[in-house]
């Protein structure tokens, strides 16, 4: 067994249902387990799911229930899990509980790792609107994939279609997701980061497509002003990570400081050019997002209490 899916979930199971039966359905020769983790100690809607498809034979593997509340904490649990159960697997996947993968999703993210030699892989997730009239909203920065061509990049910023080798859990060590991250998010752009620091070969795969649910509570205009808000928090506090003395720590107070201004600009520039003014207002809501985190304000919209 050298390939492994991990997915964290919590309280979502009619859609954990549509992203294993897509794992059930991949077309590939290539034997590979799958570990889900359930984050909720209480309900475990999603462990009995799990059960249904490993009992059922659908593929082998593991469902376990991380008592310990968070995002970063169900994370790591699939990947430690995976790392110990599956002593001989090298690569490992990660997808979310509302995504479905495309059924050659796994072959060619795996074959990329195996031809580029890449340390990390990534791929495109593709928002499906619940409220088709919300069709617009897949170009807006909240939505859109970051890269568009396959190759080599320099980096990649989310964990929802990824692939990660073990050579890289084995240079970075465990916990593999910071747990300061744990509420807000952005444990994987900060896990990336290190990757980045510590010379990993980053790889997309444009053609290795996932698909997103996104409900109609996602789409309004509050929902993705606090998603801006956490990207400007989340950028900070990986930025703050790597400033290591107080003169870096002051340069990127100033830092921060100066994109609000800056960000005026580049909204006119966006409303000029795409005439959207949600996508237009995208770079103030980060920077100010940045701001109010360098001051201690952020969102925590992975804490139980604000998932619905």
């Amino acid at each position: 067994m050298t390939t492994v899916v991990c997915i964290p979930t919590f309280r979502r199971p009619q859609h954990l249902r549509k992203t294993l039966e897509s794992l059930a359905q991949q077309l590939t020769t290539r034997r590979f387990a799958v570990v889900i983790v359930d984050n909720d100690a209480i309900g475990a809607e999603g462990a009995g799911v799990a059960a249904e498809f490993l009992r059922g034979g659908r593929f082998p593997g593991v469902c376990v229930v991380e008592q310990q509340q968070g995002n970063c904490h169900a994370i790591n649990a699939a990947f430690e899990t995976a790392l110990a159960i599956f002593p001989d697997a090298a690569h490992f996947l990660m997808i979310d509980d509302d995504e479905v993968a495309s059924s050659e999703w796994l072959e060619l993210m795996v074959r990329a790792a195996e031809t580029a030699d890449a340390d990390v892989v990534g791929g495109p997730v593709f928002p499906v609107f619940d409220n088709g009239s919300k069709q617009k909203l897949q170009s807006h920065p909240a939505f859109a994939p970051f890269y568009d061509r396959t190759g080599p990049v320099p980096v990649i910023y989310g964990c929802g279609n990824c692939l990660i080798t073990r050579r890289v859990f084995d240079a970075l060590g465990a916990p593999a997701f910071d747990l300061r991250f744990n509420y807000l998010g952005g444990g994987d752009v900060d896990f990336f980061e290190q990757c980045r620091q510590a010379g990993m070969k980053f790889h997309w795969v444009a053609e290795a497509v996932i698909t997103e649910t996104v409900p109609e509570v996602r789409t309004s205009t509050r929902w993705i002003a606090i998603r801006g808000l956490r990207i400007g928090a989340i950028n900070y506090h990986v930025q703050r990570k790597w400033a290591q003395t107080p003169w870096s720590r002051v340069a990127l107070f100033a830092r921060v400081l100066a994109r609000l201004p800056l960000s005026l600009f580049r909204a006119v520039r966006v409303a000029l050019s795409r005439r959207e003014a949600l996508t237009a207002l995208h770079p103030i809501v980060v920077a100010l997002g940045s701001a109010l985190a360098a001051l201690g304000i952020e969102p925590q919209p992975y804490k139980a209490s604000k998932i619905t």
